[in-house]
């Protein structure tokens, strides 16, 4: 089983990768986790009852605060839409209107959020940590759903 940990600065969330499900989805976030695209980033986006998102490469420069949210590898991937449903501690890839534009951003669903099954690829699943994810969620956030406190991933580590 491969899966991984991701290393925040509120404490450590370890997953689990569902290739069977997208194998696409889930080699592009071995990838990019390897190669340390995630250190540093933020979970820009936070929504009690629902989720919090992260992996925006923009969200390491608080001067592009606007830009949070719109920023990715420079590549996308197409939709691997799963009958797994997205239920508490499912991980899923954010996308914008198109569903064939995913690229980096993920999100972890803190509460069952099925009105989102098989339109959003599910590729991990959290498997301990989810109380730092709900201490993510539930930080005092700003009108665009901004966390005031950072909400870091160090890093992101990959194991067998």
């Amino acid at each position: 089983m491969t899966g991984g940990t991701i290393e925040t600065n509120l404490g450590n969330i370890e997953f689990k990768l569902l290739p069977e499900l997208a194998p696409e989805h889930v080699r592009n976030f071995i990838k990019l986790s390897q190669s340390g695209f995630y250190d540093g980033t933020l979970f820009h986006r936070v929504i009690p009852g629902f989720m919090i998102q992260g992996g925006d490469p923009n969200t390491k420069e608080t001067s592009l605060k606007n830009q949070w949210g719109m920023g990715g590898p420079g590549y996308t991937i197409n939709a691997e839409f799963n009958p797994r449903s997205h239920l508490r501690g499912i991980i899923s890839m954010a996308r914008s209107q198109d569903p064939n534009s995913a690229g980096s951003q993920f999100f972890i669903v803190t509460s069952d959020s099925t009105f989102l099954d098989r339109e959003y690829t599910v590729f991990g699943e959290v498997m301990v940590g989810m109380d730092v994810a709900d201490k993510i969620v539930n930080l005092p956030r700003d009108g665009n759903d901004c966390p005031n406190q950072e909400a870091k991933m160090i890093k992101i580590t990959i194991s067998d």
